[in-house]
C-alpha cells in the first residue's frame, strides 16, 4: 500500500526545496479535480501544521515532523487531528509523507515522494504526477521571470479570491514576490488593503510595483437586462477609477494589467484568424470589452505600461465551462454544441496565470494580449478530446434547449456557440512557452488523467 514516486526536476536542490516552504506552494499542489481546499498553510516545513478542507466541512490535518526535518534534503508530514472535524480522516489509519530531495546531474534535483498509508498506490498516482509537473512548470516560469526582472515585485491584485486570482497570487508568492490583495471588505492584515470599486482610496496603490485588475461579475448566466447591466457596471467604471488612482500615485505601480476577453472580436468570426490587431466584432460582449479596455486609458496616458489580457475559454476543473461539462461527460451524456463547427479559443488555467505573470515583468508586452492556447479547436474536436480524457463516448449532441434555459438566446449566441479562431500572436512572437499547447493535455492535467 502507499506509493513511491520520483522525477528529476530541472532546477538546483536549494530552489526545489525552498519553493515548498514559500506561501502559495500548498495551494499550487492541490489537485484541481479533488474536492479539497487550502484552509491553512504550514508556517514551517520543520514543525508547522497544514490543513485541507474536505467535503462536508471536514478537515485533513498534516503535522510536519521536526525530528525528520533535514533541509534541503527532507521534510515529513503526518496525518494528525485538531478537533472533531478532523477525526473522520483518521479512519484510513495512518499517513506519513516523506519528501526527499537529492542533488542530481548538471544542477538538477531528484525528488522522491514516499507515502506510507493503507491507501492503494493506484489511487494516489495521479496526484503525484500532477504535483511533480506543477512544481517543474512553476519553477520554469520563475526562471524566465528572473531573467527579465531579478528583483522581487510588490503586486496588488483585485479579484484575488477568484479562480484566476487565487492561482495567480499563489504562483507569485512561490516566486518570492509580495502580493497585496485588494479586497472590498475591511483589510485583516498587512497583505490586504480595502478597495472600494466606486471610490478607491487615493493611497490604495501606494508602494506597489504593479497592479493586476481581475475583479468583475461573472458573465455566466442568462443575458437579462439586469445581468448585462451588472456585467458592464462591475467592469468599466471600477477599471477607470482604479486606472485614475494608478495614474495619480507618484510612488505607485508602473504596470497596470487588466483582465479582458476575446469577446472583443465578436461572436461570429468563422474561420478568420484573429490576432491582437484584428478588428472589433459585433455584439454585447464586444461592446463591453471595447469600453473595458478603453477604461484603462488614464493609466496609459500617465505613462504606465498597460496590458489588457484578452482571455479565451479557461479550462479549469474548479470553474468555468469545464466544471459544468465534466459531470455530463463523465456520465457519457456529452457531445457537440450546435453544429460543432464553431471555433473554440481556449486557455489552460496555469497558462493563463503564466501570461499574467509575463505581463508584469516583460516590458515588451503592452496593449491587448491574446491569452489563448496556440491551437484553437472546433467544438467537435474539443468535445471529442474531453470524452477521450474521461474515457467516455461523445455521441449525443447537447440539445439546444439546455443552453438556452441557462443563458437565453443572446447568451447562447455570444457564449455557448461563439465562433472565434483567436491566436496568441504577441506571445508567439516572444517565443512564449505554453505548458499545455494541445487541448487534450490541458484537460488531462486538470482532470488527473495524465
Amino acid at each position: 500500500m502507499g506509493i513511491e514516486y520520483s522525477s528529476v526536476i530541472g532546477h538546483p536542490i536549494d530552489e526545489v526545496f525552498g519553493w515548498h516552504g514559500r506561501p502559495g506552494a500548498f495551494l499550487r499542489l492541490i489537485p484541481p479535480w479533488q474536492p479539497m481546499t487550502a484552509v491553512q498553510e504550514a508556517s514551517s516545513l520543520a514543525d508547522g501544521t497544514a490543513i485541507l478542507g474536505l467535503p462536508g466541512g471536514l478537515r485533513w490535518v498534516a503535522q510536519h515532523n521536526a525530528a525528520a526535518y533535514d533541509p534541503p534534503h527532507r521534510f515529513v508530514d503526518e496525518l494528525s487531528s485538531s478537533g472533531p472535524r478532523s477525526w473522520p480522516a483518521r479512519v484510513i489509519g495512518h499517513w506519513r509523507h516523506t519528501h526527499e530531495f537529492t542533488d542530481h546531474v548538471d544542477g538538477t534535483t531528484l525528488m522522491h515522494d514516499t507515502v506510507d498509508t493503507p491507501v492503494p498506490g493506484a489511487a494516489l498516482r495521479s496526484t503525484f504526477v500532477y504535483r511533480h509537473r506543477q512544481l517543474a512548470d512553476d519553477l520554469a516560469a520563475h526562471q524566465v521571470a528572473a531573467r527579465h526582472r531579478p528583483e522581487p515585485m510588490v503586486v496588488g491584485v483585485t479579484g484575488a479570491s477568484g479562480l484566476v486570482g487565487s492561482a495567480l497570487c499563489a504562483l507569485l508568492t512561490t516566486g518570492g514576490h509580495r502580493v497585496i490583495r485588494l479586497v472590498r471588505r475591511p483589510a485583516t492584515g498587512p497583505l490586504e488593503r480595502q478597495w472600494r470599486p466606486d471610490q478607491p482610496a487615493a493611497d490604495v496603490l501606494a508602494g506597489l510595483d504593479a497592479v493586476v485588475h481581475l475583479a468583475g461579475t461573472s458573465i455566466a448566466g442568462r443575458f437579462t437586462d439586469a445581468h448585462k447591466t451588472e456585467i458592464r457596471d462591475s467592469r468599466i467604471e471600477p477599471t477607470r477609477r482604479l486606472a485614475e488612482v494608478a495614474a495619480a500615485t507618484t510612488d505607485g505601480p508602473r504596470v497596470f494589467v487588466s483582465a479582458s476577453a476575446v469577446g472583443y472580436y465578436g461572436y461570429d468570426r468563422g474561420d478568420a484568424l484573429l490576432c491582437e490587431e484584428s478588428s472589433r466584432g459585433d455584439g454585447f460582449l464586444a461592446d463591453v470589452v471595447a469600453d473595458w479596455e478603453a477604461a484603462t486609458g488614464p493609466a496609459a496616458a500617465a505613462g504606465l505600461r498597460v496590458v489588457a489580457v484578452r482571455t479565451g475559454i479557461v479550462q479549469a476543473a474548479r470553474g468555468g465551462t469545464l466544471r459544468l461539462l465534466r459531470p455530463l461527460f463523465s456520465a457519457g451524456l456529452g457531445g457537440r454544441l450546435g453544429s460543432g463547427r464553431q471555433w473554440l479559443s481556449w486557455i489552460g488555467l496555469d497558462d493563463l496565470i503564466d501570461i499574467y505573470y509575463r505581463a508584469l515583468y516583460d516590458d515588451r508586452l503592452t496593449g491587448p494580449v491574446n491569452a489563448v492556447g496556440p491551437n484553437p479547436v472546433r467544438n467537435t474536436e474539443y468535445t471529442a478530446a474531453l470524452a477521450r480524457v474521461l474515457h467516455r463516448p461523445a455521441l449525443l449532441p447537447v440539445p439546444s434547449f439546455g443552453p438556452r434555459l441557462l443563458l437565453g438566446a443572446e447568451g447562447v449566441r455570444e457564449l455557448a456557440e461563439a465562433d472565434q479562431r483567436v491566436l496568441p500572436t504577441k506571445l508567439l512572437t516572444l517565443d512564449h512557452r505554453f505548458r499545455h499547447a494541445a487541448i487534450a493535455d490541458a484537460l488531462a492535467h486538470q482532470l488527473g488523467h495524465e
